[in-house]
């Protein structure tokens, strides 16, 4: 009976495993089968047809266009702000799992709070403070409302993470004579790469499809990142798809060799303190 139950239960796992990959798989497909077609082509043939013969003139058009440029704008924006992200959570939510005190139940409530605030809301006030501080239209104005956006799910995670590190460890180095900085930065930090890494790439992939800040905040062509490169190919090539199926593929290219280098770290990330010792 009990190994019935189980053959079942693969089996459900399975279909529903399989069932999951073809409609994540659909949408990849469909893009980039038709990147590779011609402009009438697809309205002519199927929309999963594969394609008469692989065309590169779209792909050599969107590369020999402003597409670079959008490409490392975003590269830039990315690695700061998740730089300063990362660096700023890891030293909230340090005291917040670690120490005592009156205040730490009030401010991370508080932290918390502020993932409920729809992002959407701050578009104006960001996009005057921009003005004011004399950075719109500049991929400088970007980097402030992405860290501040991503701060409260991040130190949300990683002070979760932080508390499930064993605390004999940091006893054992104040008996070392450690310091609480050098406990922070020799020892926890390192402890805490999973989470980070964790945190990487679950921010890394939000701060690269981004647009509605990068709509609001940049308005010359030189200093948009990609999201903006696919709305300005849709608008220039309206009735061009296979050109604007060739950008999507480009731009989701760098996400993709991201997972597939740090997928054993995100699973790390995800599982770590999940089980208490």
């Amino acid at each position: 009976m009990k190994k019935t139950k189980s053959r079942l239960s693969w089996g459900i796992a399975w279909i529903l495993g399989i069932f999951w990959s073809v409609v994540a798989l659909l949408p990849f497909v469909f893009m980039v089968l038709n990147s590779f077609k011609e402009k009438f082509e697809l309205l002519t043939e199927g929309v999963f047809s594969i394609p008469k013969s692989f065309n590169l003139e779209n792909y050599k058009t969107v590369l020999t266009g402003n597409f670079f440029r959008f490409f490392f704008n975003s590269v830039i924006v990315l690695v700061i702000s998740l730089t300063i992200l990362l660096f700023i959570s890891a030293c909230a939510s340090y005291p917040l799992s670690r120490f005592k005190f009156r205040l730490a139940k009030p401010i991370y409530s508080l932290i918390v709070a502020c993932m409920s605030i729809p992002i959407h809301i701050t578009l104006i006030p960001v996009f005057k403070m921009s003005k004011d501080m004399g950075i719109y239209d500049s991929i400088w104005a970007l980097i402030g409302p992405y860290v501040a956006t991503a701060i409260p799910i991040s130190v949300f995670i990683l002070t979760s993470f932080m508390r499930e590190i064993p605390k004999e460890i940091e006893e054992a180095a104040q008996i070392d004579g450690c310091g609480k900085y050098q406990m922070f930065f020799r020892i926890i930090f390192p402890l805490a790469k999973p989470g980070l890494a964790t945190l990487a790439i679950y921010n890394g992939v939000n701060m690269w499809n981004e647009f509605s800040f990068a709509y609001t905040l940049t308005q010359s062509s030189a200093n948009r990142t990609l999201p903006l490169a696919v709305w300005e190919f849709q608008g220039q090539y309206s009735m061009n798809t296979p050109m604007v199926m060739a950008v999507l593929t480009l731009t989701v290219i760098p996400m993709i060799i991201l997972f597939i280098f740090a997928q054993d770290k995100l699973v790390k990330g995800m599982t770590a303190g999940a089980v208490k010792g």
